[in-house]
């Protein structure tokens, strides 16, 4: 497996050109525009990027549909992360991975110094707009993310992190980069991306925190999801995840579409050096 900053293999040439629409959602005096890449006929495979800011998973995914297929839905925000708009001559701003439940807008409202009922359900329609692309037959979600170095990192998952609560099960790979890290609600693909050697951590559907993100209402619904996760500016290791991830999506006969609780059940699976908490 390459490490960080060592180059992969080189792209192949594509097999897919996307089939591009542009959607527009109005939120106050903004039109949010919404863009989604069909590659190929839909193959379950749904991927999501709600931070503007985070073109570096953008960059290692596309590549990787242009081979396998799938769905790219994309927000545009100006390469920002929190998205602001006007309404009734007040300026609100939010997080577009905090809206899918009203706990969630509530916090990431108040974050943003300034709350309303009337702004909240502008902002909740979003959300619902954003859940309406994802149909209930998707195989997988898989939302596409980049943070900063020693922000968020899978330390954060692990006995006396901020997060060790929200998770099941943790794999962490101390010859990897803290900041590379996959998030699912699934045991199944939990064990493929840790036996792979990444950091990997399984989401706890149950306890983990009510905070509006989508790997928390995915986990509710019992939806399928991952999110693949590297520091800003790595593009190849970016790829090298989410090509892992796919080709083990493609090589199941039956994509799974409920994660399973215990991994026990699945001829009881351990993962490497991992941390239950």
């Amino acid at each position: 497996m390459a490490q960080p900053g060592e180059q992969v293999n080189p792209v192949k040439k594509a097999v897919y050109t996307p089939l591009i629409r542009t959607l527009a959602h109005t939120i106050g005096n903004r039109t949010v525009i919404i863009t989604v890449m069909q590659y190929g006929d839909p193959n379950g495979v749904y991927c999501i990027n709600m931070h503007d800011n985070e073109g570096t998973a953008v960059a290692g995914a596309i590549p990787v549909l242009e081979m396998t297929g799938g769905t790219l839905i994309r927000v545009e925000n100006f390469k920002q992360r929190q998205i602001k708009f006007r309404f009734n001559n007040v300026v609100y701003a939010f997080d577009p991975n905090r809206i899918f439940a009203r706990i969630g807008i509530e916090q990431t409202m108040r974050d943003n110094k300034r709350s309303s009922k009337t702004a909240l359900v502008e902002i909740e329609k979003f959300g619902q707009k954003l859940l309406s692309l994802i149909p209930d037959t998707a195989a997988c979600v898989i939302a596409l993310h980049n943070n900063t170095n020693d922000l968020f990192s899978i330390k954060s998952y692990i006995p006396g992190g901020i997060r060790q609560k929200d998770a099941k099960a943790v794999n962490y790979n101390e010859t990897q980069d803290v900041d590379d890290i996959c998030l699912t609600t699934d045991s199944l693909i939990y064990q493929t991306m840790a036996d792979a050697g990444y950091n990997s951590i399984w989401q706890d559907n149950v306890k983990a925190k009510k905070d509006g993100s989508l790997s928390i209402y995915c986990g509710e619904k019992g939806i399928r999801y991952i999110n693949i996760e590297t520091e800003h500016g790595k593009v190849d290791q970016y790829r090298e995840m989410f090509e892992h991830l796919l080709l083990f999506l493609q090589k199941e006969k039956e994509p799974l579409l409920q994660p399973i609780e215990n991994p026990e059940e699945k001829n009881n699976p351990q993962p490497p050096k991992s941390v239950d908490n």
